[in-house]
């Protein structure tokens, strides 16, 4: 069936996820109609690790933090992700139980994709295939990055690089600086950065003292951030 007349709202916005971006009306009205949307309240459990995959899911808005769970209930959490980034998809590739737990930040809208729709997808759009690849090979380096942060710098280190990742991830520019405009919990900065609360504390207070940043109620600005990722990265 061809496609006539004006894309829905649901396809329009699809057009800025850059998973889709260099699809035609066409293309990106037939895959808003395999989606179905869902939402969560926030600190609620979207994915639990070692669950089946059958869905991938796409940020419409909010933020989700991807981590895993210890047997003694400690969670070190590897990513944040903000609007228009996407996960589940290595469950839905190789079939495999999922490999982290997922968990709303905020009060989050979803798309999500069942398993069969989307491996098709990837079968019709090899644009979509080459752009996933992409992404992925830019998780497994920053992880990397992380994993090379953790191992080598001290705390001042792994804090200054936990906030260029943020930056990176969920960080605005206004006014010609960065802003990450609502700062996760000190509960989750000190799990991504394998340190404690009063760490994270300790050395963003250094980071206002010094010039580099300014803490506005539950921001961060950084006035210099490409100095202060040369720094940290």
């Amino acid at each position: 069936m061809s496609f006539h007349g004006e894309p829905s709202r649901e396809a329009q916005l699809l057009k800025n996820i850059p998973l889709f971006s260099e699809l035609d009306d066409e293309d990106l009205q037939r895959i808003a109609d395999l989606m179905v949307s869902k939402r969560y309240r926030k600190n609620n459990l979207i994915i639990f690790e070692e669950d089946l995959g059958r869905n991938m899911f796409i940020i419409k808005n909010g933020r989700v933090k991807i981590s895993g769970i210890s047997n003694e209930g400690g969670e070190a959490i590897f990513s944040i992700l903000g609007e228009g980034e996407f996960f589940g998809e290595l469950s839905i590739i190789d079939g495999l139980p999922r490999s982290a737990t997922v968990t709303s930040m905020d009060d989050v809208e979803l798309w999500v994709l069942n398993r069969g729709d989307f491996l098709e997808m990837l079968q019709k759009y090899p644009q979509i295939a080459i752009t996933l690849l992409k992404e992925m090979a830019r998780r497994i380096r920053r992880s990397d990055l992380q994993i090379k942060s953790l191992s080598l710098k001290d705390a001042r280190g792994r804090v200054g690089a936990t906030l260029v990742r943020l930056a990176e991830d969920i960080g605005i520019i206004r006014g010609g600086k960065v802003v990450i405009a609502e700062l996760p919990l000190q509960r989750d900065l000190a799990n991504i950065a394998g340190t404690s609360r009063e760490t994270i504390s300790r050395v963003i207070k250094k980071f206002e003292d010094e010039g580099v940043l300014v803490k506005v109620e539950n921001s961060l600005v950084f006035n210099e951030f490409n100095q202060f990722k040369r720094l940290f990265s």
